[in-house]
């Protein structure tokens, strides 16, 4: 199948295939005689892996390292675990500073009469690092 069939099925765009390809996450393609990318079933089963990772959250380096664990038929899953675990810990780090950032944007909202007043607690909270 060409790119475009490829990028469809696998739910990637041909761009971020060839991008892909360029930075060595996924193996090249191989080319027909008429020199356009060929994939079969394996390279699309790694686009569907990839493309499934990436939607979960995991980094182009994590996708890396997962990919390889996928490739190795002696892997533990232990490895795939720790991995993802990690990945968890990180996640939950980034969903507790966004509550606090959306705790501060809350408390900035009620410090605003929003009238037609120049003066802005957000505007001064802002300028000056003073607390809401």
């Amino acid at each position: 199948m060409n790119i475009s069939q490829a990028a469809k099925a696998s739910g990637l765009s041909p761009k971020t295939i060839r991008y892909y390809e360029r930075i060595e996450l996924i193996g090249p393609a191989s080319r027909g005689t008429n020199g356009y990318r060929d994939y079969d079933d394996r390279d699309l089963d790694v686009l569907r892996f990839v493309q499934r990772a990436r939607s979960t959250g995991f980094s182009v380096e994590e996708c890396r390292q997962l990919l390889a664990l996928y490739r190795n038929s002696g892997r533990h899953s232990s490895e795939v675990k720790e991995l993802v675990a990690e990945k968890l810990v990180r996640v939950e780090h980034q969903i507790s500073e966004l509550l606090q950032m959306r705790d501060t944007l809350q408390e900035l909202v009620e410090a605003c009469p929003g009238n037609e007043q120049a003066q802005c607690a957000i505007i001064d909270s802002l300028a000056d690092g003073r607390d809401h």
